[in-house]
């Protein structure tokens, strides 16, 4: 594209020429003379006037310092929203053939929306309804009746079990699966009696599911994944559990079966949610954080037991003073013994 077409798509302020063919968007360090990058303030600013890039997307702060340079730029309030506007003007759609491979195992009852592409060895259930313009890549299994909404893509190898509903335009990456049985059992002496898992999954519009992760069908009920929610690989959400709209789950996260995480919730790399406690809105599980008790909305949590920011930090800095702490404290009782010794040798010498 033209940078002054790339401008006029941001609605940005373009300083330098309109005519420069753009043909990528790259990082700064590996940037050549085709590519546009973004800088988003001034340290990432300064390598990239100094990058091969073609063109820098800058916010427009910076303008007054840069008043000057033979780089094109285009400053825009939001730099970091643009790109991803970039981003998306050069990504590579997913390619999926029209139609329906000829490979493909289609069940009884089953209503497709127009557009559909299925690939192949893609196999679907009885009963299951399929939305305009869904993309399902090959090797999936689609199980009874379930609902895919329009727009949305099935990579390579997800499994739906019977009964699972996902929205519109949601993708699901590879190895996924979804409505598999709650880990559920009841001990009786040293035997374990599976609980039957009958509820069901549903997934919001725009939900986004990284590969390999798990999402358990409810006991009885339904598991609830909100609109907007983006989830990352390898990461297991439990029988029962609910979870808001727009939602982080960050990869190798456990949440724990009947778990409610509200609105915004963002919950870090290895973090984990204990069975039957609530995340409020807005709350933050750091990386290795694990709840084990209801989180007040828009607090941050770190550390194992989950606790509050400041306190745990407060605690951190006075886990870091113990060495000195022990010193004092050998040294003082040194001293005691010292004292005593002495006021013991005084008796001795007066008694009276």
């Amino acid at each position: 594209m033209k940078l002054g077409a790339i401008n006029q798509l941001l609605d940005g302020e373009l300083i330098g020429g309109s005519d420069i063919e753009i043909e990528g968007v790259a990082s700064i360090a590996d940037s050549n003379e085709t590519d546009i990058v973004f800088a988003e303030n001034s340290s990432y600013l300064d390598s990239a006037l100094k990058s091969r890039a073609g063109a820098i997307l800058a916010p427009t702060t910076e303008k007054e310092r840069l008043p000057h340079t033979d780089k094109a730029i285009i400053y825009i309030e939001h730099p970091r929203l643009a790109f991803v506007t970039v981003l998306e003007t050069f990504s590579v759609p997913v390619f999926a053939p029209e139609g329906i491979h000829p490979s493909a195992m289609l069940g009884a009852n089953i209503l497709l929306g127009e557009g559909v592409r299925i690939g192949a060895h893609v196999s679907i259930g009885d009963g299951t309804v399929i939305g305009e313009r869904v993309v399902i890549l090959p090797g999936v299994r689609v199980a009874e009746n379930c609902v895919i909404g329009a727009g949305t893509i099935l990579f390579p190898n997800v499994v739906l079990y019977p009964e699972v509903s996902i929205g519109k335009r949601c993708r699901i990456h590879g190895g996924c699966i979804l409505g598999a049985d709650g880990f559920g059992y009841v001990q009786v002496g040293f035997a374990l009696r599976k609980v039957p898992q009958l509820g069901k999954v549903r997934i919001g519009d725009d939900v986004e599911i990284g590969a390999n992760s798990c999402i358990d069908r409810a006991k009885t009920g339904v598991t609830t994944i909100g609109a907007g929610t983006k989830i990352d690989n390898l990461v297991q959400i439990g029988h029962n559990v609910q979870v808001g709209q727009s939602c982080i789950i960050v990869s190798m996260t456990g949440v724990g079966g009947s778990a409610r995480l509200g609105n915004g919730v963002v919950l870090g790399g290895q973090s984990g949610v204990v069975d039957n406690i609530s995340i409020g809105d807005g709350a933050r599980l750091a990386a290795q954080a694990c709840a084990i008790s209801d989180v007040d909305p828009g607090e941050t949590i770190i550390g194992f037991p989950g606790r509050p920011h400041r306190e745990r930090m407060r605690e951190y800095a006075a886990t870091a003073t113990l060495p000195a702490q022990i010193k004092k404290m050998r040294a003082m009782e040194k001293r005691i013994s010292e004292l005593e010794a002495r006021f013991k040798l005084d008796e001795i010498r007066n008694p009276n």
